[in-house]
């Protein structure tokens, strides 16, 4: 690689920072995994261990290999513990301000030649890079929900991003085993969740304007389609509160209404039915379905 990486830092134990955590350790890498919240650690940590255990029982996996992987990732409450990473990814909340606190702690923190990448696909990086003092280390690595299953990676490289950081993050994605594909101008949403969005917003349309149910337009996407999963599933999925979030930042970035989040998701966002995280979201889930 351009940059020789050996120590990953994960930021956020969500579902998708610890998943991502989780591919980065079964690729040999030593990763330090680090959340405020205790208690996110705790869930994360759980939820990987449901997920390993799943992969063994189906031949997947080894438990060694399993158990390999459990042991290079450490988990931790403290920022301070990502201060020898090479290569950091952030997957917190999609909320620009959060994050560009977050990217200048870590500018402070993280050896000069650390890349500091984010996970989102709503902000681009070059919201980020000014806050730090490293803008052309700074880029956009964008996995996909479920991180251990997607195997595609969107590497965003912005204005301020310089070639051997883009090189170096196209060649980390392969060494985890996943396929990079390389974005050389930034537009918010890349490429899949651009097109995604167009398909979640006619379905919302038909939904809202009672041509059909949520159930029977994620039929039709499955049977006439031939998606492995319907908009309205997939949303429950990832979470109601990511698209209404996603989609007030987009508003706020373009002041289109066009862009804001559409009246039946944000009803779901305040009511708090979210999706499977919360039992409840388009569709009602039992706790065993609940687990993402």
């Amino acid at each position: 690689m351009p940059n020789k990486i050996e120590k990953v830092g994960v930021i956020g134990a969500g579902t998708m920072g610890s998943q991502i955590a989780m591919v980065c350790a079964l690729g040999g890498y030593s990763v330090t995994l680090q959340d405020v919240s205790k208690d996110n650690l705790k869930k994360g940590r759980l939820m990987l261990d449901e997920q390993m255990k799943k992969r063994v029982s189906k031949g997947r996996l080894t438990r060694e290999s399993a158990e390999e992987a459990f042991s290079r990732i450490h988990f931790t409450a403290s920022l301070d513990e990502l201060s020898d990473a090479d290569f950091i990814i952030e997957a917190i909340v999609e909320k620009l301000e959060i994050k560009r606190e977050l990217f200048s702690k870590l500018d402070k923190l993280a050896p000069a030649h650390a890349i500091i990448a984010t996970n989102s696909s709503t902000i681009v990086s070059s919201k980020l890079a000014d806050a730090t003092g490293r803008s052309e280390k700074v880029c956009n690595v964008h996995f996909f929900n479920p991180a251990l299953v997607m195997e595609l990676v969107e590497v965003v490289r912005g204005p301020h991003t310089s070639a051997e950081t883009a090189e170096t993050a196209m060649e980390f994605v392969k060494s985890i085993n996943k396929y990079p594909v390389l974005l050389n101008k930034e537009i918010s949403g890349f490429v899949a969740n651009r097109i995604l969005g167009k398909l979640m917003d006619e379905a919302v349309y038909l939904l809202e304007n009672g041509i059909a149910s949520h159930e029977d337009i994620d039929l039709v996407c499955r049977k006439a389609l031939n998606h492995p999963i319907g908009p309205f599933a997939l949303m429950d999925l990832t979470g109601i509160d990511v698209n209404y979030l996603v989609r007030m930042q987009r508003y706020k970035e373009s002041g289109d209404e066009r862009d804001k989040p559409s009246r039946i998701v944000q009803e779901k966002y305040e009511k708090g039915e979210l999706g499977r995280k919360t039992g409840k979201g388009f569709y009602t889930y039992t706790a065993a379905e609940a687990k993402v």
